[in-house]
């Protein structure tokens, strides 16, 4: 039987909890690596998602839940750390008393150039935990990229860097003629142009004609995720409004889990193992609003698994009868690891 090769999921994503202190800066540590995407948000604050990674530099923000440019930003993430990052001093990050939460991906600390696509990428790609930050500059014309993996991702999430244009988001579960938005509560757009009908390779993505990810002459980021066993899991299922909801299987207890309804109009829900560290998990966050935690909070929405999650609410957002959705998740602990050791759930 094959096993996983990532024992410790840890090495390479972590969700890390923190409550600031309004000084002028706070070292944020127990990542247990130096990230290259760190995805923040406060939890008992109206605030953003914010998006800073290691290409476009700390202090320089992407907002999830809106379709603006990115903004060189003071008080905020400053530093990228060996063992987590420093944030500064404004609210959004470490207001007095606030809480907050990060989730962290390690991609290889570097950047290198990248021609397997028509056109040439700047990347930083891991290619044993399957996740690579690519940026480039569009053309206006179909094209392809290259992404760095070795392996072909089943997520990739695409914003303009430039002009105030959404963000779009291609998942396997959606195939290769439609699109989501991230930015956006909307049902799939299905367009066969954006991606040009065409599906990932273990070396690039193709894009088309769309100002949502391929404007003439603008930058563009793209964060790539392939799946790896024991590690993340990208997929697709279909609720029933039960509260004895479909058990999915993912191979591993989670510990960061997007859930989005994509035969309609709902929200993109976020699920992680730190605020909620014993079943059930019931305090989401949304991905494409500014509510905080408090405002979301609804019932006894699913359990994290050793090897899965299972769906116990008939919320719309995550299980209404007959509701197609997909999700991502990765890893707290693989199922079985490399040397034959079952994981326990919660």
């Amino acid at each position: 039987m094959a096993y996983t090769s990532i024992n410790s999921p840890t090495d390479y994503f972590n969700t890390k909890l923190w409550t600031g202190d309004g000084n002028t800066t706070q070292a944020i540590t127990g990542v247990n690596f130096q990230p290259d995407l760190v995805w923040e948000k406060g939890r008992s604050l109206v605030s953003g998602n914010l998006f800073f990674d290691a290409i476009r530099g700390a202090n320089v923000a992407l907002v999830a839940n809106n379709s603006n440019a990115e903004v060189s930003v003071s008080g905020y993430i400053n530093s990228f750390d060996s063992d987590g990052f420093t944030v500064g001093n404004d609210g959004a990050v470490n207001g007095s008393g606030d809480t907050y939460v990060a989730w962290n991906w390690l991609a290889s600390n570097t950047t290198a150039s990248n021609t397997d696509g028509s056109i040439t990428s700047t990347v930083s790609a891991n290619t044993t935990s399957g996740f690579s930050i690519v940026s480039y500059t569009g053309t206006g014309s179909n094209a392809t990229v290259g992404h760095g993996l070795g392996a072909v991702p089943k997520v990739i999430i695409i914003k303009d860097r430039t002009t105030a244009y959404g963000w779009s988001v291609y998942h396997a579960g959606v195939g290769n003629t439609a699109y989501l938005r991230l930015d956006k509560t909307d049902a799939t757009t299905t367009d066969s142009t954006f991606w040009q009908n065409t599906t990932p390779t273990s070396s690039v993505f193709s894009i088309g004609t769309s100002v949502l990810n391929n404007t003439n002459t603008d930058n563009h980021i793209a964060y790539c995720f392939a799946e790896k066993k024991g590690y993340s899991k990208f997929g697709s299922y279909t609720g029933n409004g039960s509260t004895n909801g479909p058990m999915v299987y993912t191979g591993f207890k989670p510990a960061f889990l997007i859930v989005k309804r994509y035969d309609s109009t709902n929200n993109w829900y976020m699920y992680n193992n730190k605020v909620n560290p014993f079943n059930e998990t019931n305090r989401p966050l949304k991905a494409d609003t500014s509510e905080d935690e408090a405002t979301i909070f609804g019932g006894n929405e699913l359990d994290f698994l050793s090897n899965g999650f299972k769906l116990k609410d008939t919320i719309n957002g995550a299980n209404g009868s007959g509701a197609s959705y997909i999700y991502m998740a990765f890893a707290e602990s693989p199922f079985t690891t490399s040397t034959g050791v079952p994981t326990t759930a919660r």
